[in-house]
C-alpha cells in the first residue's frame, strides 16, 4: 500500500492530536524536571507542523519541509530547531515524489533519529528524547514489525526514569533527575507509535 501526500497530511492531523491530547500529561513531568512547558511547546509545534502540512501542495518532501518550517516558527525552545532538523531528514528520506511505500516510514523514523542526534549532538543514555528515537529507529531498520517499534520507543522513554541527565535544561538537577522520566523522550514515543499506526493502515 502506498503512503500519499494525504496520508502525511493525516499523519500531522494525528501528531497534533496526540500533543493536545497529552500536553498536561507532559507539562506535568517536565514540571519535575524542566520548565513545566514541553507539552505546550509539543502541542504549538505540532499544531503548526500540521497547519503548514495541510497549507503545502507537492511532493511528500515539501509537505515535511513545510511542517519542518511551522514548527520552528512555533517554538523558540530547544526542541524547534531539533524537530525541525528531524522533519527535514525525514523529507529527505522521503523524497520528491508523490507517494511511497508504507513500509518506507520505517526510513522516515531512522531519518528523524539521525536529525535529532546531528542537531542535539546527544547520544542514547543522556535522558533526552533521543532515547526513545534510536532504539525505534534500530528496531524499524531492523524490520522488527510495527508494534515492536512502538514498544521500543515506550521502552526507550520509560528508561530514561534510572537515567541522569547531562545534557539540556534537566542536566541542572544532576542526580535529582533520576527517577522521573525524560519528557521529550515520552512524547517522542508518542509520535513513533503515530507513524506506526500509519504504517499499520495499509
Amino acid at each position: 500500500m502506498e503512503f500519499g501526500t494525504g496520508d502525511l497530511k493525516a499523519l500531522f492531523s494525528a501528531f497534533s492530536a496526540r500533543m493536545a491530547a497529552e500536553r498536561d500529561k507532559l507539562c506535568a513531568l517536565d514540571g519535575v524536571i524542566g520548565d513545566a512547558d514541553h507539552g505546550i511547546a509539543m502541542e504549538q509545534g505540532m499544531k503548526a507542523a500540521a497547519d503548514a502540512a495541510q497549507d503545502a501542495e507537492g511532493t511528500l518532501q515539501d509537505l515535511f519541509n513545510a511542517a519542518a518550517k511551522g514548527f520552528l516558527n512555533a517554538v523558540g525552545a530547544s526542541s524547534g530547531p531539533l524537530y525541525a532538523t528531524a522533519l527535514l531528514r525525514a523529507g529527505k528520506a522521503a523524497g520528491p515524489r508523490a507517494s511511497m511505500p508504507r513500509a518506507e516510514l520505517r526510513t522516515v523514523i531512522a531519518a528523524m533519529r539521525d536529525g535529532i542526534a546531528q542537531r542535539g549532538k546527544a547520544e542514547p543514555g543522556q535522558k533526552t528524547m533521543l532515547d526513545a528515537w534510536a532504539p525505534a529507529a534500530d528496531a524499524a531498520i531492523n524490520g522488527q514489525n510495527v508494534d515492536a517499534v512502538a514498544a521500543a520507543a515506550r521502552r526507550g522513554a520509560e528508561a530514561t526514569r534510572d537515567m541522569v541527565a547531562t545534557v539540556g535544561r534537566a542536566a541542572r538537577l544532576g542526580e535529582r533527575s533520576l527517577g522521573h522520566p525524560d519528557p521529550g523522550s515520552i512524547s517522542a514515543a508518542m509520535l513513533v507509535e503515530e507513524i506506526c499506526n500509519a504504517m499499520k493502515a495499509a
